[in-house]
């Protein structure tokens, strides 16, 4: 079978309608779609009468409302997060206020990296600093009820605090928004790191579980050739990325536009950080030079 990845663009359920996906699992979409988001962030209730809410979604007091109203009548014992970007993270609050529950998941957020002097980092805004754990998870800790069970995995890449949860009693994975079927992650520094994000692909592929629920998008149904694929997709860029070098290409707003073809000029900010990612992990291995001490957008890169 090839390990080509293939992408599922295919609809989901609308934005604020209740999905029931599996015996315990269920979904209320945000109605925050996008060219980052897709249709929009999936908010995932598990379990049946004690519940856990994974991912609460942005500040939209419609949305919290239509989560409220999907388990209304039910307990929520956890409120989990998967990392803190503001599409996942900041209806925490007000969601704790109207259940009560405790809220549990990544750390803080931080980044994968310090700053460079002069470098100011385009994903501040993207980023929830309010968010704050009463019950910070690291890599085999667990939270449980009545007939199920989330076990946290560590798998930083697209932040660096990220993680998934893996229900065992289906076998399956919150995989976040480290894999995706729609799309691939991005990943951006200083907050993300593309070494981080390869090791953690790497993690996963030594684990077996029957599909992955995902931050954006319908399941992962074939998690291993999906992973097998990603892996692929991104020594494919790589490639790319040393090509533009070869041919005499120095900094990363000229490799954009040729390795990217027919991307919206309006993704090409987004796409030159994911360049960066790759730029900077290629210096980290010794293969590229750059005339920074840490890689920059900015920054001119050769071939070592």
């Amino acid at each position: 079978m090839s390990d080509e990845i293939e992408f599922d663009r295919s609809a989901t359920t609308p934005p604020g309608e209740v999905a029931e996906l599996s015996p315990l699992v269920r979904r209320v979409i945000a109605g925050n779609g996008g060219p980052m988001t897709f249709t929009g962030t999936c908010t995932y209730i598990i379990g049946r009468g004690t519940v856990a809410v994974l991912d609460p979604g942005p500040d939209d007091p419609a949305h919290v409302a239509r989560v409220l109203a999907a388990i209304a009548g039910e307990t929520v014992s956890h409120i989990l997060v998967t990392h803190t970007h503001r599409d996942h993270s900041p209806a925490v609050p007000a969601l704790k206020a109207a259940t009560g529950a405790r809220v549990a998941g990544c750390l803080p957020h931080r980044p994968a990296r310090e700053l460079a002097l002069g470098e100011i980092n385009p994903l501040d805004a993207a980023a929830d600093r309010d968010y704050a754990p009463e019950l910070p998870m690291h890599d085999g800790d667990t939270v449980s009820g009545p007939g199920w069970t989330l076990r946290a995995v560590e798998t930083p890449g697209h932040t660096a605090n990220h993680l998934a949860f893996a229900l065992a009693e289906e076998q399956s994975l919150f995989s976040g928004d480290h894999v995706m079927a729609w799309s691939t992650s991005i990943v951006a520094p200083p907050d993300g790191s593309m070494a981080a994000y390869m090791a953690s692909i790497e993690k996963l592929r030594g684990m077996e579980h029957r599909l992955y629920w995902p931050g954006h998008g319908g399941p992962v149904t074939e998690p291993q050739r999906f992973l097998r694929g990603l892996v692929q997709h991104r020594r494919q860029r790589e490639a790319a990325i040393l090509n533009r070098l070869k041919a005499g290409d120095e900094r990363i707003a000229e490799m954009v536009p040729p390795i990217y073809q027919g991307l919206p000029a309006a993704l090409h900010g987004a796409a030159s950080l994911s360049v960066l990612a790759q730029l900077e992990d290629l210096v980290l291995r010794g293969i590229v030079l750059c005339d920074e001490v840490l890689p920059m957008l900015g920054s001119r890169y050769r071939l070592a």
